[in-house]
């Protein structure tokens, strides 16, 4: 497993920090695929969870795509890979998906983040509210570190389960 991580500061400045951590655990899950083929990253690893590596990263994208986009930047962005009819389309829905698409859609949504979040101060508000609440930048980083730390946590036994491969 290729690792190209880059260990976050211990002594930075508020973001430089969280936006490192976040990066960081980016890139922990982007690791954790690395080496697969297709099928592998699309294997259900522990019954009954329908997760897979292939649906983190989906569903990766859609938290991207909805702190950054929606509630940051006040878009209105449809979803990418769930419906009404299938809430947990990302998860679920992986039989037939593409890894290449979802990995360059994923790596696109993290671009896009990390361009609507450049040069704004940790306290800046998002312009939507989430449950009638402003979220502030600060917020929705620790939070995406958080959203990512669990997920990778499911990722390094998904991929334990594949091929025996462990690390942090």
């Amino acid at each position: 497993m290729t690792d190209l991580r880059i260990d976050p500061p211990y002594v930075a400045d508020e973001l430089p920090m969280l936006h490192s951590w976040l990066d960081w655990h980016r890139e922990t899950l982007a690791t954790k695929c690395a080496g697969l083929s297709e099928e592998q990253l699309r294997l259900r690893a522990i019954a009954p969870s329908t997760l897979s590596l292939l649906g983190l990263v989906r569903h990766l994208t859609e938290v991207e795509r909805y702190w950054f986009g929606d509630i940051l930047n006040g878009e209105n962005n449809p979803a990418l890979y769930w419906t009404e009819q299938e809430p947990d389309g990302d998860f679920d829905l992986v039989d037939t998906a593409s890894a290449e698409e979802a990995f360059a859609r994923w790596q696109a949504e993290i671009d896009r983040a990390r361009e609507l979040s450049a040069g704004l101060p940790s306290e800046a508000v998002g312009k939507q509210q989430r449950k009638g609440e402003n979220v502030s930048l600060r917020w929705i980083l620790i939070h995406m570190i958080e959203e990512y730390a669990r997920h990778n946590g499911h990722a390094d036994v998904i991929r334990e389960q594949i091929d025996g491969v462990t690390g942090e």
